[in-house]
């Protein structure tokens, strides 16, 4: 639309002469005002502004060959627990053990005042000769009433007695060195000794107090080369497991080394290993899970009972399958999927359901291939069917490693993505 400014201003200076001079001021300012905005359109149209697509980063997913696994939470316990009491009575004479120290199997550990065992112990050495020296004599008189009754010099009754009386004495020495070796049992009894490898608590007992037998508690050890996780599995998973061994996929326990993976909870890895040496015999009635129980190597004595470790069980065989970054999954009313891209830079919706996870990756199965676009970061800006810029995240390549091992062990240098298939 072109403007006429004689035309504008002749339509001001000549108005109708029938309108009044009021009416003919608003007339002409309406007027102006029309014109004026319909001046201000431009001759030449206007050129629309395109927003660019969106930048996205992505990656593809990557091939690994794994063991399905479940996992739980588990404690450690010492793999023996020994209450160090006294077997006789008495003053404690000697503490000899450190509070807290390790020890060794037979190691002194404290000493019981010995003297009134000694005495003991010599009374009943004593009563072991007095013995002996009575069946000797009874041996004696027995060959001579032997040869008396063969020369008929002595009856048959006093030969009997001399038999009783002979083994009256063989009974009476046996009775004695038996006394002795209890003697000589008590006497040893008063040095405590320890009975296996371990860490020894703090002395309960201090020196100079009454022992009383079998009651005194002195101290505990428990013994931590090996130590014991102690772990719950779930009805679910004891079914699961026992159909995988009725149908052949899995032996028990006991027919083969059952290896766990154990993870402290100051790693974000496992690092443990450990083998299944006990399950029980029934679930739990109150929690509904089976106990089960991994040895573990403790050489250097890292752990210790009372820490917390996340346990990793195989679950059947190994298989192959596409893992990828945990980030990239979006969840949809419980509904897990990815997009991924085309050939055509377009997203794309496919369903995925997910497994185990590994180093941050995630195991997925459903509508993916190993050579497909997966988008890891920008989800929230994209939508199915609309075109993206993408960028490939050269950080998430080659950073699943073979086993899950720290990252540390297994760096590699980037590379560069596949080119998607047309």
């Amino acid at each position: 639309m072109k403007c006429n400014t004689a035309e504008v201003a002749d339509l001001v200076i000549h108005p109708e002469p029938a309108i009044g001079s009021a009416g003919r001021s608003l007339g002409c300012v309406a007027v102006l005002i029309v014109l004026a905005a319909g001046c201000q359109q431009k001759g030449s149209p206007g050129v629309a502004k395109t927003t660019p697509p969106p930048e996205v980063v992505v990656t593809v997913p990557v091939e690994r060959e794994f063991a399905p696994f479940e996992e739980f939470t588990g404690r450690l316990e010492a793999s023996e627990v020994i209450e160090i009491r006294a077997r006789v009575g008495g003053y404690l004479d000697q503490v000899l053990f450190r509070d807290g120290a390790e020890v060794k199997k037979d190691e002194l550990l404290a000493v019981i005042d010995p003297r009134t065992y000694e005495a003991e112990l010599a009374r009943a050495t004593a009563a072991v000769q007095q013995a002996k020296s009575r069946q000797q004599r009874m041996a004696k008189e027995l060959e001579r009433g032997r040869q008396l009754l063969t020369n008929k010099v002595v009856t048959q009754e006093d030969f009997d007695r001399m038999q009783f009386d002979h083994a009256e004495a063989e009974t009476a020495q046996q009775i004695a060195e038996a006394n002795e070796a209890l003697a000589q049992l008590n006497l040893g009894f008063t040095e405590i000794r320890s009975p296996v490898n371990g860490k020894i608590s703090r002395r309960l007992i201090d020196q100079g107090n009454l022992v009383k037998v079998d009651d005194s508690l002195l101290a505990t050890i428990g013994a931590t080369d090996p130590i014991h996780a102690y772990f719950e599995i779930d009805e679910r998973t004891v079914l699961r497991l026992r159909q995988l061994i009725l149908g052949g996929q899995m032996r028990l326990p006991t027919e083969q080394k059952l290896e766990v993976q154990l993870s402290l909870a100051n790693e974000n890895y496992f690092s443990l290993r450990g083998v299944i040496d006990f399950t029980d015999n029934a679930l739990d009635p109150h929690t509904g899970t089976l106990r089960a129980r991994a040895a573990i190597d403790n050489g250097s004595l890292l752990l210790l009972p009372g820490l917390i470790v996340r346990c990793r069980m195989p679950i059947g065989s190994a298989r192959t399958g596409l893992f990828i970054p945990e980030e990239a999954l979006g969840s949809d009313q419980g509904q897990r999927y990815l997009y991924v891209l085309n050939d055509k830079d377009e997203v794309v919706y496919r369903r995925v359901s997910v497994g185990v996870q590994m180093s941050g990756w995630r195991f997925v199965e459903g509508e993916l291939t190993k050579e497909d676009r997966v988008i890891v970061t920008g989800l929230q800006r994209v939508r199915q069917g609309q075109k993206v810029a993408p960028k490939v995240g050269t950080q998430y390549a080659d950073s699943l490693p073979i086993q899950d091992k720290p990252k540390q062990a297994v760096e590699a240098p980037a590379k560069s993505l596949p080119t998607p298939a047309s």
